[in-house]
């Protein structure tokens, strides 16, 4: 059967519901003559008769009443469901996935996402968080967060904060019983946080850099973890030293309670990106969230 009859079955269910073509005439905003001649056109498509019609009454067949009970809940439901995907004048409607590491949350994502859904409420976000590599084209995303070393060359990348350092740092009372590195071959010889690589589960090098000279320094520990959060805490607890970007640790060295070492040997990167395949495939929600984003999120870098 050809979808050249669903207009037809609408107008056909809204007579049937009112019991008067008259009335869906109104209801639809054509003529009574325009009512008439769709639900005879759908009778001549189905070759059977739908409605009786006396100059006072309208009634259902046999035929006219099975085919209520059998699309009428089904074309409501396909209807209701095109209300909640159309979008009125100057609205957004949609689903954005984002791929985010744990670490980007508090710079990226936690400045942004209440604005953004303040402002368009009827896009649906889900925010996926996760350290691996994420093939964003694969896995159905949208977008995804990430150091700019980490996105492909194909990609296009947004910035969404200033550039920043890694450092190393530990509690003072860590450092009153070890003693504190002066250089990073000396991390060896001390208590460090591992980080395990998702992909490839090897543990991370620390990297280090001064002038034109760079370092990668397998560190050691008792202690492997996969959540910054969960690292800082054991840091501050003075259970050996942790490996960080500088915006995380921001409130605990004010405070006193980590203390950076190696300073001279930080690290500098680009800043976390957002980045999508192709300005051509953007999506109405993606561009909006570009824009919250650029607003609000380097305000937090």
């Amino acid at each position: 059967m050809k979808t050249a009859v669903l207009p037809h079955l609408q107008v056909f269910l809204d007579v049937a519901r009112l019991r008067s073509f008259s009335a869906a005439a109104r209801e639809l905003g054509v003529s009574t003559a325009a009512v008439s001649h769709s639900v005879r056109q759908l009778e001549a498509q189905l070759g059977v008769v739908l409605l009786t019609r006396t100059t006072r009454s309208v009634a259902l067949t046999d035929a006219g009443r099975r085919l209520v009970e059998g699309a009428g809940p089904g074309l409501g439901q396909a209807f209701e469901a095109l209300k909640t995907v159309s979008a009125q004048p100057g609205e957004v409607v949609g689903r954005l996935r984002l791929s985010v590491p744990g670490i980007a949350l508090p710079l990226v994502i936690n400045p942004v996402l209440p604005t953004f859904r303040e402002r368009y409420p009827r896009v649906e976000v889900e925010v996926v968080v996760e350290g691996r590599l994420v093939d964003i084209v694969a896995e159905g995303y949208d977008a995804g967060v990430r150091l700019s070393e980490a996105i492909e060359r194909d990609m296009v990348q947004v910035r969404l904060t200033h550039a920043f350092r890694f450092v190393v740092v530990g509690a003072p009372s860590y450092l009153k019983r070890h003693g504190t590195p002066e250089r990073p071959e000396e991390l060896l010889r001390h208590e460090c946080f591992n980080f395990r690589m998702e992909k490839s589960g090897a543990f991370y090098a620390w990297e280090f850099e001064r002038g034109r000279k760079n370092w990668r320094v397998p560190v050691r520990g008792s202690v492997v973890v996969n959540n910054n959060e969960a690292m800082l805490f054991l840091a501050e607890q003075g259970m050996g030293l942790a490996y960080a970007f500088e915006p995380a640790v921001e409130e605990p060295l004010r405070a006193g309670r980590l203390v950076r070492v190696l300073e001279a040997y930080a690290p500098t990167v680009p800043g976390f990106f957002l980045y999508y395949p192709s300005r051509a495939q953007r999506s109405g929600p993606l561009r909006l969230f570009v824009e919250t984003a650029r607003e609000l999120a380097g305000k937090k870098a």
